[in-house]
């Protein structure tokens, strides 16, 4: 028998988006060229061959996607600034007309009722500041700086929630060692230099902007996951998960939350022959400032197995034998619960928003018109219930924001995985809102299920 899932009041429904993923005009406008531009164009790269340049198209139709979230209900709508379409050239001069489009976007969402959570940068770097090191030369902290002051002032006035980073450890991890998201490097030593100074780009930003005088809210998303040993009676299993769970979590939440990192992993590290970062005095102080909200991520529970040929953790991932999104990410609501319940033990946040949970599910419109996605709403049901169960516990988590608004260019899936809940036609770009669009309005409503 299913029980009524209540949220407090004040709670806010939002769902999530981010520039390259949507806006398409890719040269247009004076935009610059993003490293997810040159990756998305190098062939073999991206699974289905697409790339961003048109997606969405959302440059040229956020007033017919502003008009349907609003009437979703939604109150909380994410979007990310492309840093090329206001600095082409990573620095220097600004593109009167990138900020003309985003004070236009944001300014249709207040008419709406519907708050901005603005994130400072969602991956597409310019590639001319790649092109000097991107985010392994130190001097990015100061381009950061000046980017994140120039939004501050020029649209401070419209945003509710500053962002300034999403998913540090994807910018780093996946675009350093793993290769798969640009820049596509293979290089851990160079990762974890990218992992420091982006922390200490997001750590001076959150300092520019307390200087501002705004009223708006600022903090940091990170995308943790909990990792579980494959076998918990193996030791070296359940050692592979600790070092899982320091790469994943501690080597980010630790910093930005404590002003540390995990000695205990860079020790490790070194001894396999990683080159650690140079730390710098006041880096560990610039890196640490105080957030309103801590941004959290989490689609998925990671269960790791010992394998000491897979440098440098020694570990692979193996499944559990769970459902399977269309992500092929297991379902695994109890490991949000858990996540939550360990970001309050660990770090204390004054607050948490789920920035980011959701499903990549294989839609159709059906013969009626409709796009019936039952799998999406069963995922959201089961992971809504888990976030509610860790907030009777105590958690401060405040908001709710779906992965995503529509289906949209998915980074190194392209266009080959839908996690909207508003479905897209890629080639008339018709919008269709899904049944999960409609469950999740009732969701609104109701202020719970």
């Amino acid at each position: 028998m299913s029980k009524k899932i209540t949220f407090p009041q004040g709670f806010e429904w939002g769902t999530a988006t981010a520039s390259y993923q949507i806006e398409g005009a890719y040269k247009e406008q004076g935009r610059g060229e993003s490293i997810w531009d040159r990756f998305s164009h190098t062939p073999g790269n991206i699974l289905d061959e697409t790339n961003g340049d048109v997606a969405c198209d959302f440059f040229h139709r956020y007033e017919e996607d502003i008009a349907i979230a609003k009437k979703l209900g939604l109150q909380v709508y994410r979007l990310s600034i492309s840093w090329p379409r206001i600095y082409p050239e990573g620095t220097g001069e600004v593109n009167r007309q990138g900020i003309e489009f985003y004070r236009n976007v944001l300014k249709c969402l207040k008419d709406n009722g519907i708050k901005a959570a603005v994130t400072l940068y969602h991956w597409d770097l310019p590639q001319k500041l790649q092109d000097r090191g991107g985010w392994a030369n130190r001097e990015i902290v100061g381009w950061f700086e000046t980017y994140a002051k120039t939004l501050y002032a020029e649209l401070g006035d419209l945003v509710d929630y500053w962002i300034t980073l999403n998913e540090p450890f994807c910018s780093c991890i996946k675009g350093y060692w793993v290769g798969d998201h640009a820049p596509g490097y293979h290089d851990y030593s160079m990762a974890l230099a990218t992992v420091h100074n982006i922390l200490m780009s997001h750590g001076a930003a959150v300092k520019a902007y307390r200087k501002t005088g705004f009223k708006g809210e600022i903090g940091v998303t990170l995308n943790l996951n909990l990792a579980y040993p494959h076998n918990p009676d193996n030791p070296e299993d359940l050692e592979a998960a600790k070092r899982v769970n320091m790469q994943y979590n501690n080597l980010f939440a630790d910093p930005v939350l404590k002003g540390i990192y995990p000695q205990g992993f860079f020790d490790y590290l070194e001894g396999r022959g990683v080159v650690l970062p140079t730390i710098l005095p006041g880096d560990m102080e610039l890196i640490n400032q105080e957030l309103d909200f801590l941004g959290v991520n989490s689609y998925y529970t990671i269960y790791a197995k010992a394998d000491p040929d897979n440098w440098p953790l020694g570990m692979k991932q193996v499944t559990s034998g769970r459902n399977k999104t269309d992500a092929d990410w297991e379902v695994v609501p109890e490991g949000m619960y858990e996540l939550l319940k360990w970001i309050d033990a660990s770090y204390h946040p004054k607050k948490i928003i789920i920035t980011e949970n959701g499903a990549a599910s294989n839609d159709w419109v059906n013969q009626d018109g409709k796009v019936e996605d039952p799998n999406r709403i069963d995922y959201l049901r089961q992971y809504l219930t888990a976030i509610n169960q860790a907030m009777n516990e105590g958690v401060p988590v405040k908001g709710y924001y779906v992965w995503c608004f529509c289906d949209n260019f998915e980074w190194a899936w392209g266009l080959s995985r839908r996690f909207g809940i508003v479905y897209v036609d890629y080639a008339t770009q018709q919008r269709i809102p899904k049944e999960s669009a409609y469950w999740l309005s009732d969701v609104i409503k109701n202020n719970g299920f």
